[in-house]
């Protein structure tokens, strides 16, 4: 069992930074971040393996990196918009897939105007 814990999340203007971390722990392979805003389903953000390939489904605010020695990932978000307030959530599994068996509770994200 692989449990995550997020944190970084809360509130910012528009136009300004976050960065998430999501600590497992055990080693997974691959680590990775969703979020869900309201009223939208949940969608992929970036993920990042063992090896240390990347793959980010959203444009290019958003860059992932990964600790190896500390089980923890990350997620630098800049020039946020409003569009992008949702709860994100850090995933984990064997493999990097649109769904992770393992999940954290989630640390929210708000972006105002």
């Amino acid at each position: 069992q692989v449990q995550l814990v997020e944190s970084g999340g809360g509130s910012v203007q528009a136009g300004g930074s976050l960065r998430l971390s999501c600590a497992a722990s055990v080693y997974t392979y691959c680590l990775g971040w969703f979020r869900q805003g309201p009223g939208k389903d949940r969608e992929r953000v970036a993920d990042s393996n063992y090896a240390g390939t990347t793959t980010y489904a959203l444009e290019g605010r958003f860059t992932i990196s990964r600790d190896l020695s500390k089980n923890a990932v990350y997620l630098q978000m800049n020039n946020l918009e409003p569009e992008d307030t949702a709860m994100y959530f850090c995933a984990a599994d064997s493999k990097c897939t649109a769904q992770p068996r393992y999940w954290g509770q989630g640390t929210q994200v708000t972006v105002s105007s």
